[in-house]
């Protein structure tokens, strides 16, 4: 073979060498006897693969020790599946330059055969508490969004001062995160134990009030008797938290939508775009809602 053609094999074969050596890492400090058993079949596999480049290339290769540390640390933070999920997806392409050898390698349309099929099968099977609950963690998360967001623009116009828009802001959040939980309680008792029932309500809460926070941190952090200069016009610095907050609700739907993408294996863009919509939308009209009311009232705060 040329030498273009081996540095490229090398590269699959340490690829396939680091995907060994993350799943038995990942298999050693597991707990669940069941994931412990799928993690320590997956690394089975990812070792046969490597010794099938082995012998074609003929070399010993080191793993690519960057991505073994990234991949694991992420896998520790964020929740196994996730991590595999994203190692996966970067590796999509490397797979995919396997199809151009097909004929020319002997029995590579199995080694391509057990990388999409039987390994995503193996991820499948592993079953991870933190995405047992996700419906729960994504009902508390998109209710606080929908919900606060929408509260914190119409007070952000109809009172005009930072302190009491953060602080009505947080009573109304955790006054409803109590709610919520407890309606998610109560629903899922119906269908699950106790203990399940919750697990789950916490988590509903939990992602709740943790959203809360977030959004009103920028009208506790600016000082309400700022004023910006903005494109030459002076802006309060209600406003200024207000498009913040914003940022935030964008970033946390980023953030928690490439997640799920990845850690279920969905679409990413559909699911963005449509939380942006119903979050930023509910924020304008009840912007509105706050304006007709300071007008209608006369309330000036």
């Amino acid at each position: 073979m040329d030498e273009k053609t081996k540095k490229e094999l090398i590269h699959f074969q340490r690829s396939e060498l680091t995907d060994h050596y993350l799943y038995r890492k990942l298999a050693k400090r597991e707990k669940d006897e069941h994931n412990k058993k799928v993690l320590e079949e997956i690394s089975k596999d990812e070792s046969a693969h490597y010794q099938f480049w082995k012998k074609i290339t003929g070399v010993d290769v080191k793993p690519y020790r960057f991505q073994l540390w990234f991949y694991y640390c992420v896998s520790v933070l964020f929740g196994i599946t996730f991590g595999i999920r994203l190692m996966e997806k970067g590796e999509e392409k490397t797979q995919g330059k396997y199809n151009k050898f097909l004929g020319k390698i002997e029995n590579i349309e199995k080694l391509i055969e057990d990388e999409e099929n039987h390994e995503d099968a193996l991820i499948e099977a592993i079953n991870e508490e933190r995405l047992n609950y996700i419906g729960s963690i994504v009902l508390g998360m998109n209710d606080a969004l929908v919900e606060l967001t929408g509260t914190l623009a119409g007070l952000t116009f109809g009172l005009a001062n930072s302190k009491i828009v953060a602080f009505s802001g947080l009573i109304t959040g955790i006054a409803a995160a109590l709610s919520m939980a407890s309606s998610d309680y109560l629903s899922k008792k119906q269908e699950t134990t106790t203990s399940k029932a919750l697990k789950s309500a916490l988590y509903t809460g939990m992602a709740y009030i943790i959203t809360v926070v977030l959004l009103i941190l920028p009208y506790l952090l600016i000082s309400a008797e700022k004023v910006f200069n903005v494109f030459g016009f002076n802006v309060p610095a209600i406003y200024i938290s207000l498009l913040i907050t914003i940022a935030v609700v964008i970033l946390i739907i980023l953030g928690f939508t490439f997640y799920i993408s990845v850690a279920k294996n969905l679409e990413f863009k559909k699911r963005f775009w449509e939380m942006i919509a119903i979050s930023l939308g509910v924020a304008v009209l009840s912007f509105g809602v706050g304006y007709v009311v300071k007008i209608a009232f006369n309330i000036d705060l």
